[in-house]
C-alpha cells in the first residue's frame, strides 16, 4: 500500500534537554511515602513539603553535578510490553493500528481502558441524583453510554469544566462529589473483548506519565479520590496498600505508583510502551490499490526512538489510522526572554532547587534564591526552599490583592499553605522589617536582566530599578506543550492559529462531542492540550475519543 504523506517530513531528535530524566527507583508499593524532608527548624513557616498538580514534571536526578548544572536528563529504558506491541514498532506490520496515543499519562491510560473493552453501563438500580440525567439515562437501560448520544446525555450539566463530556462522565463516576458527597458510581463496568480496538500507548516515562518525575511526598492539589481511573478508586487502592490520604490528599508519589498499578490490574500493559519518543507525525491519503473501494480517510505514520538499556537510541516507525495527542503541557517551561536568562544558574523548573539544595549548593547561609512568578508552581518553590530555611526573594508582576490570584480560587481549609504564601507576600510587602526572616516579597515589579555576577536587575512600581545578588533563580511561569513533532509544531491546530499553543488560553481546538480535531480528520487531542487541566475532566475526553473510534470502525465496510 503507498501513502502519499502530505505534511513536510520534519522528524527529529528532541534536543537532549526536553526529555524527561529517568524517574526514581520505584519504591515498594507498601513502603513508607516517598522522600522525607527533615523536621524544620526555627522560623519556618510550613509545616510540610508543597503541593504538586498532574503534568508539572518536577524532575529529581539522581546526582547532581557540580557548579550548579543540572545532570543531562534521560528517559526511562523503553519497554515493549508484548511481541505484539514490538511487531507494530518496526516496520514489518502492513496493517495499520486504528489508534496510536502519544502520552501515557492519566489521559491515555484511561483511553487505553476504554479501548480495550472495558465497558461502562449504568447499573439497574442507580438512580442519579441530577433529575434530568436520570430521566435520560432510564431511557436507555442496558445499552452501554459508549453507544449513547453524549451530546443528548451531557446537555443541561454544569460544573468546574467547560467540556460537557467531561460534565457528563464525572456525573457518572463521582455524582454528587461537588456538594461535599460521596456517593458510589451509578456505572458498573463488563469486560468485552469484542470491542478491543488495537491501540499502542507511546510514553516517555513509565505508565503514569510527568507524575513519575514528582518528588514522592509532595502533596496533590486536587483531593485524593478526583485522581482516580475508572473501577478502581483511590481510596480502596490505599486501603489495600495500608496508606492515607493528608486531609483528603494524597502524595504524588502515592499517585505514580497507582496509575502504575492500574495498568498492571486493568492487563493494560500490553498496549503500553515506555521510553518511547516520537519525533515526527505525518498524514497524507492512501492512493487507490486497485483492489475496490478506497478509504478516503488519512492514514498517519508515526515515528521516533526508543531508548534501550544501554542508552542506545533504537528508531520505530508505525502507520495508523487516527492518533491521539494526550501529552500533557510540561514539556517546555515558559520563559522570560530576558538578557541573561540562559545563564547556568537561572533555571525554568523546581527540580534545580531540589537538586541544589541536596548537593549544598543553597544553604541557609547563601544569597537568597530568587522565584520568579506568582502561581501554584512559585508557591511551590517558596515552600521548599522554606521548608529548608534557604533565604528568598520572591518577585511577581501582578499587585498582590489582584483578584485574579489563583490563591483566591482555592479554600483555605483544603490548601493551608497555599494560602500562607499569599499571607506571606502581602504582609512582607506591607509590613517593614519582614515578618517573615529570611523572605522578601517584590509585587509588581518587573525584572530586566541577569549578570554573570549572579545579580538579577529590576524596575519597582516607582520605575526606579534595584539589583539583588542571588544564589539561584527559579524562573516559574508556567509552561508550553512541546509539539514539535507535528507540522509547524501544532500551531495550525490551536483555536487561535496566530497565538502560541496554551493549555489555558489556546488550546487544540477540538469537537466538544468526539475531542477530534476541527482542522484535521483522525487527529485527536485530550487532557490539557483540549483544555482539560485536571485528572477529574481528563477522563470526559477519553469517553469522547473512545466512542468516535468506535463508531468509525462500526461504519468500516465488512
Amino acid at each position: 500500500m503507498k501513502v502519499i504523506f502530505l505534511a513536510p517530513p520534519a522528524a527529529r531528535l528532541f534536543p537532549a534537554r526536553e526529555i524527561p530524566s529517568r524517574p526514581r527507583p520505584a519504591q515498594p508499593l507498601g513502603s513508607p511515602q516517598g522522600t522525607r524532608h527533615p523536621a524544620p527548624t526555627a522560623g519556618t513557616t510550613t509545616p510540610g513539603p508543597p503541593s504538586a498538580r498532574p503534568g508539572q514534571a518536577h524532575r529529581s536526578p539522581e546526582t547532581p553535578c557540580p557548579a550548579g548544572r543540572l545532570p543531562a536528563p534521560c528517559p526511562p529504558p523503553a519497554t515493549a510490553m508484548s511481541n505484539w506491541g514490538k511487531d507494530h514498532l518496526g516496520t514489518g506490520s502492513s496493517e495499520p493500528l486504528t489508534a496510536v496515543i502519544i502520552g501515557n499519562g492519566p489521559s491515555g491510560i484511561c483511553l487505553s481502558y476504554l479501548l480495550s473493552g472495558y465497558t461502562p453501563y449504568v447499573k439497574p438500580d442507580a438512580v442519579h441524583p441530577h433529575p434530568l440525567l436520570q430521566r435520560k439515562l432510564a431511557e436507555a437501560p442496558g445499552v452501554a453510554i459508549l453507544d449513547q448520544d453524549l451530546n443528548y446525555l451531557s446537555e443541561g450539566l454544569e460544573g468546574r469544566c467547560q467540556s460537557p463530556v467531561a460534565l457528563l462522565f464525572d456525573a457518572l463516576l463521582r455524582p454528587d462529589t461537588d456538594f461535599g458527597g460521596d456517593m458510589e458510581s451509578v456505572l458498573t463496568w463488563k469486560h468485552q473483548k469484542e470491542r478491543a480496538i488495537p491501540h499502542v500507548v507511546l510514553g516517555r516515562n513509565l505508565p503514569g506519565g510527568a507524575w513519575h518525575s514528582i518528588e514522592g511526598s509532595m502533596v496533590t492539589l486536587s483531593r485524593g479520590q478526583w485522581m482516580g481511573l475508572p473501577d478502581l478508586p483511590v481510596k480502596d487502592w490505599m486501603r489495600r496498600k495500608r496508606r492515607g490520604l493528608r486531609n483528603s490528599r494524597a502524595t504524588a508519589g502515592d499517585i505514580a505508583h497507582y496509575y502504575r498499578d492500574y495498568v498492571i490490574k486493568k492487563g493494560l500493559g500490553p498496549n503500553f510502551v515506555s521510553g518511547a519518543v516520537v519525533t515526527a507525525v505525518e498524514w497524507g491519503i492512501p492512493e487507490p490499490s486497485g483492489s475496490g473501494a478506497q478509504d478516503p480517510s488519512p492514514l498517519f505514520h508515526v515515528s521516533g526512538f526508543l531508548t534501550a538499556e544501554d542508552r542506545s537510541q533504537q528508531p520505530f516507525s508505525l502507520c495508523a489510522r487516527n492518533v491521539v495527542l494526550a501529552t500533557g503541557t510540561s514539556d517546555s517551561p515558559a520563559r522570560l526572554g530576558l538578557p541573561g536568562e540562559a545563564l547556568p544558574f537561572v533555571h525554568h523548573e523546581l527540580s534545580a532547587l531540589e537538586v541544589a539544595t541536596r548537593a549544598g549548593l543553597v544553604t541557609p547561609a547563601s544569597d537568597p534564591v530568587l522565584i520568579v512568578g506568582a502561581g501554584l508552581s512559585a508557591a511551590d518553590a517558596v515552600l521548599y526552599a522554606r521548608h529548608y530555611n534557604i533565604p528568598v526573594i520572591h518577585a511577581f508582576r501582578r499587585p498582590v490583592d489582584d483578584p485574579g490570584l489563583v490563591f483566591n480560587q482555592l479554600p483555605k481549609m483544603l490548601y493551608p499553605e497555599y494560602h500562607k504564601v499569599h499571607q506571606m507576600m502581602r504582609e512582607q510587602s506591607i509590613l517593614s522589617p519582614s515578618p517573615y526572616e529570611g523572605y522578601r516579597s517584590l509585587p509588581e515589579h518587573q525584572l530586566l536582566l541577569f549578570k554573570e555576577d549572579r545579580q538579577a536587575v529590576f524596575r519597582d512600581p516607582k520605575g526606579l530599578q534595584k539589583v539583588f545578588g542571588v544564589s539561584l533563580v527559579l524562573v516559574l511561569i508556567g509552561s508550553h506543550p512541546n509539539l514539535s513533532f507535528l507540522p509547524g509544531a501544532g500551531t495550525d491546530l490551536a483555536v487561535d492559529p496566530d497565538q502560541p499553543l496554551s493549555a489555558k488560553r489556546n488550546p487544540i481546538d477540538v469537537d466538544p462531542f468526539t475531542y477530534q480535531s476541527t482542522q484535521q480528520e483522525g487527529l485527536y487531542a485530550m487532557g490539557p492540550l483540549a483544555g482539560d487541566n485536571f485528572v477529574r475532566f481528563v477522563q470526559g475526553g477519553a469517553l469522547a475519543v473512545a466512542s468516535s473510534l468506535m463508531r468509525k470502525e462500526a461504519s468500516k465496510p465488512p
